[in-house]
């Protein structure tokens, strides 16, 4: 049930042998992604269990997820863009039925990043979920 974003950086991923050259990827997803406005970089948007720092505040519109996203670390603001691929545009019903773990499994990520990057990770995935769940 991935998006046609979601599933241009797999089909990226795939081309891509080396993990360091999937790392270099991520990195330029993260410089890609428009920054946040510090303004909305407070509390309230900031996810909790990253050991970088993540905002991410929902923009819902006509029904659809959407949601403006940053970091402090460039991989972490590549995460950030490939959830942001994988969750921007579906319905806000139908944000549960997405398999984060599957999905992002099919990139590799989760065997090389660090405990901490992964720990963060289901972190966002789980904000994003309750941002979800929030607005429907």
């Amino acid at each position: 049930m991935a998006t046609p974003a979601f599933e241009d950086i797999a089909d990226t991923f795939s081309f891509l042998d080396d993990w360091e050259d999937r790392y270099r990827h991520v990195i330029e997803l993260g410089r890609a992604m428009p920054a946040m406005d510090p303004a909305l970089q407070v509390p309230a948007t900031k996810v909790e269990g990253c050991a970088s720092q993540v905002w991410i505040m929902p923009a819902i519109e006509s029904g659809r997820f959407d949601f403006i996203g940053d970091s402090d670390a460039l991989i972490v603001k590549g995460l950030v863009a490939i959830l942001h691929a994988l969750y921007a545009g579906v319905p806000v019903a139908q944000v549960a039925a997405i398999d984060a773990p599957a999905e992002l499994g099919r990139l590799g990520l989760e065997e090389h990043l660090s405990a901490q990057r992964s720990n963060g990770l289901r972190a966002m995935v789980k904000r994003i979920g309750q941002l979800a769940a929030e607005a429907a």
